[in-house]
């Protein structure tokens, strides 16, 4: 297996992949789809801005996308920016003949895989943090696990939680969901769980300290070690 760190402007993602050629498919799939967002930016900088759904003026199937499934999260488009940057790598992998791929976007994840995964949990000072994995079972299409954190990074959160994961069949989704669930998500206020549908979201798995929350369907977590010098800074616009 390969592992590549990919650095293109404000991006910053880690590549796995069994093949080199795999690897510049990957990084061709991104900066194409930044160079896209980038153009659609240029002209209509309220979409990078605004933290609440927007209709863009565009037939861009990136755009549209991002923001349709910003907007059922609530959120504004750009929550979605990393899962669908590495969504984009992973897609251009597939079409290069990669039956595994994951792409790390900064604690956003896309991947497709003919094995299962080991994804590591960075939740802050959480005593749980570089400590647990998910074990994401094989998948023969792409799927996302993205992170957002109240605690960690440089993103904009209005929650307070060390990390919310979300597991889905769209990364893009998955990004979206991340930053509504970790804005509204307590320990004693589970009311946006309501808001998840489970044939678009399939699972959560929310660090609060030393407390869990979890619904749906969550794969199997593990003790492990975590490498926190693996770890990216993700999409910025």
């Amino acid at each position: 297996m390969i592992r590549e760190l990919f650095r293109f402007r404000e991006t910053f993602a880690a590549i796995l992949a069994d093949e080199p050629a795999h690897i510049e498919a990957a990084k061709a799939g991104m900066i194409a789809a930044r160079q896209v967002l980038e153009g659609y930016i240029a002209r209509d900088p309220f979409f990078v801005s605004t933290f609440f759904p927007y209709e863009p003026d565009t037939d861009e199937p990136l755009i549209l996308h991002m923001a349709q499934v910003s907007a059922e999260a609530g959120v504004g488009p750009m929550a979605s920016v990393a899962g669908a940057v590495a969504a984009a790598g992973i897609e251009a992998m597939i079409k290069a003949g990669a039956s595994f791929g994951v792409i790390d976007n900064g604690g956003d994840i896309a991947l497709v895989s003919n094995r299962p995964v080991r994804v590591g949990v960075h939740a802050g000072t959480s005593p749980v943090s570089d400590k647990i994995a998910f074990v994401v079972p094989e998948k023969d299409r792409i799927f996302g696990v993205c992170t957002s954190s109240a605690t960690v990074g440089p993103s904009v959160s209005f929650g307070v939680a060390d990390a919310v994961t979300i597991f889905a069949d769209d990364p893009v989704r998955a990004d979206a969901w991340a930053t509504r669930v970790c804005n509204d998500l307590r320990t004693d206020d589970r009311e946006v769980l309501s808001s998840l549908d489970p044939a678009t979201v399939l699972g959560v798995y929310a660090i609060f300290g030393p407390d869990i929350i979890t619904w749906g369907d969550v794969p199997p977590v593990v003790s492990a070690r975590v490498d926190e010098q693996k770890i990216t800074a993700g999409d910025r616009l």
